[in-house]
């Protein structure tokens, strides 16, 4: 029994010195293209959002704007819940960052559960072409 508890100990204080893995972040995710004018209630990027965690878009397309594209994402009704998303762009692709969240207006009101199927136009520095929409969560 005491030789157990004295393993126990050594593996303990093995793993504290060794301490964690150097975090690796993750790699984009391609984001599959859908037809344009897929129905989705619009969002207007708020980067003031509160609680905001990564939501990995379901898809996105393209718009008039070859300088925008359209991501669509599953989230709450627009009344409660916002949207924000950063962009990083190369030649070969565009790397989003959604993130979803309640709106400050809504913090200390009751909201309605129900999800549905959102869309965010986000503005590119150079037109889209036939780079990959990438998600970077």
């Amino acid at each position: 029994m005491r030789a157990l508890g004295v393993v126990m100990v050594v593996c303990a204080l093995l793993l504290a010195a060794v301490g964690p893995a150097a975090a690796q972040p993750p790699a984009p995710v391609p984001v599959p293209e859908t037809p344009t004018g897929t129905p989705a209630a619009m969002f207007v990027d708020n980067p003031a959002i509160v609680d905001a965690y990564p939501t990995r878009p379901q898809a996105w397309s393209r718009v008039i704007d070859e300088r925008t594209v359209r991501l669509h994402f599953t989230t709450g009704t627009p009344e409660c819940y916002g949207v924000s998303a950063t962009v990083q762009e190369s030649s070969d692709a565009v790397l989003v960052d959604l993130r979803t969240g309640t709106l400050p207006s809504a913090l200390d009101r009751a909201c309605i559960a129900i999800a549905l199927f959102g869309g965010l136009d986000v503005p590119l520095q150079q037109p889209l072409g036939a780079r990959r929409v990438l998600s970077v969560t």
